[in-house]
Formats: structure tokens, sequence, C-alpha cells
């Protein structure tokens, strides 16, 4: 299994199907331009792992967005993973403010998952457990997607991970086995990712079951940002507001916040930018 992969799997005998993900390379670039606290960058970490392992299971081209936005501690926080298994993601605290916890972090804030597969974007809310964001997840599985789910999700600055299970639509399971294996999925830990994941963590969570394993399916971080992107903002921002901004700074420097690339723009780029007066429009997930 590479460094950065969603094994995707099923059990032969249980009406229980599941995914595990592993990502270090691509969790790691998302940190490069950032400096995280230890209890934003954790839930960060949970929020990559989560969102591939929505992802995964998207039958369509499209893209999963979790954003979670709020007032408090936590002013943004947006991770995004494409059919493809493409992720990125960032987010941002109130200058010198703190949280002891997730509850604290949160508190304040809203979340949601974007579903977008280029035609009618699908959203839906999630409910804030001041517990954990993957205590909110299940929340969001069992009551607004109906599917009863577990999801265990660990990180730290090397590595995000998590585990997900989800019962099989119409299919009974016995109450005593979704419990053994909700016992079973709280015992991952960020230890049992430090020398990569695959099989063996399967086989060691789940040694008393048949499991089928499918084909990995590999994660890589990729940003979307482009300078045709870009300079739609500028055209909404609107020609006046572009060369006040000239007035002040010889180039208008516009920093992406996921990949960091930044990306200048002078007067003669400006006065491009208007020429035709044509604006265009943004894509509906930037």
């Amino acid at each position: 299994m590479s460094a950065d992969s969603i094994i995707p799997f099923a059990f032969e005998s249980l009406p229980v199907r599941g995914a595990l993900i592993h990502l270090s390379r691509s969790w790691q670039r998302m940190q490069r331009d950032h400096n995280y606290d230890a209890l934003l960058l954790e839930t960060l970490g949970h929020a990559a792992a989560a969102s591939g392992l929505i992802a995964q299971s998207l039958k369509f081209d499209g893209a999963i967005t979790l954003q979670i936005q709020g007032s408090g501690v936590l002013k943004m926080l947006v991770m995004q993973c494409t059919s493809e298994l493409d992720v990125r993601g960032m987010a941002t605290m109130e200058e010198g403010a703190s949280a002891g916890s997730f509850a604290e972090l949160t508190e304040n804030s809203r979340c949601a998952i974007t579903v977008d597969n280029g035609d009618r974007p699908y959203q839906g809310i999630v409910a804030i457990d001041g517990r954990s964001l993957s205590a909110s997840l299940k929340h969001y599985f069992d009551h607004s997607v109906q599917v009863p789910s577990l999801i265990a999700l660990v990180a730290n600055e090397r590595l995000a991970g998590g585990l997900l299970l989800q019962q099989v639509p119409g299919e009974p399971i016995v109450d005593d086995d979704w419990r053994r294996l909700r016992l079973l999925s709280e015992t991952l830990r960020t230890d049992d990712f430090e020398h990569g994941a695959g099989l063996a963590l399967i086989g060691k969570l789940f040694a008393e079951d048949d499991v089928r394993v499918h084909a990995s399916r590999s994660v890589a971080f990729n940003c979307r940002c482009s300078d045709q992107k870009v300079e739609d903002v500028l055209r909404m921002l609107g020609e006046n507001e572009a060369r006040a901004a000239l007035l002040e700074q010889q180039a208008i420097e516009v920093v992406c916040e996921f990949c960091g690339e930044t990306r200048s723009f002078d007067r003669v780029d400006v006065s491009r930018l208007f020429a035709d007066n044509v604006v265009s429009g943004p894509d509906s997930v930037q």
C-alpha cells in the first residue's frame, strides 16, 4: 500500500462495508504554508481523512467539500476531495485566540458537507457534536444520510488516518455484531498508522471476521486554483476596486490559501482583464 491510499473492503458474513485511509505526503503538503496549533492541526487532519473516506464512495465525477465556518475561535475550515481522490484543505483561527477542546474550537460554528456533481450541488448540514468531528459525522450519517455508520479519525503532524464502516442498506445486522465493530473501531490510534497501514491493520482490527479487501486507491494533494479562477475573482471585484488597490501598491498579489501559490497582477495585467468589460462567472466550487 502506498503512503497515501484508501483501501475499500467488505465483510463476508456481515452486511457491512468499510474503507481505511492513510495520508502522509498529501497531509504534510497541506501544512507546508501554515502554522497550525495542535488542536486545529488535529481537527484539519480529521477532516482530511473524513473527506477522503466520503469521496471514495462517489459513483460520479464530482467532489466533496467539508466546511466549518464560525464566529468564535475557528473562523473557517475547508476540506475538499474529488472523486479522483485529489485532496486539499486549509483552516484559519481568530488571531490571538485559542481553544482547549474541539467543543471550544467549534463554538458558534456551523458545519456542512456539499456534494458537487457539476450539475446541482447538494448540501447537508452537520450538527456539531462537541466531543469530536467523528462524533459529528456519525450523527450526520445516521440521521441525514440515514446509513448507520461508524467513523474513527486520527491525526498528528505526520499523518492523518481513519476508518469508516457502514451498514448495507436494507440488510439488517445483529445488534451485538454492530456493537462489537463499534468497540473495535474505537481502538484505532495514530500509532496504528505510524509505519503504514493496510492489510495488516485491517487484519488486526477484524481478526475474527472474514474480510474481502478491494484494490487500494491513491490519494494525492492537488490544488484546483488557476490563473483563470483568480482573474475571475478580480473581475468580480470590479475595475474601480482593482485600480484603487494598485494606487496603494505596485501590484495586486493573490495568495491561494490552499497551496500557497502567489499570483501577481500589475497595471498592464489589470488593464488587460478589464479591456473588454466581459465578466466571467466563477466555478461552483472555487
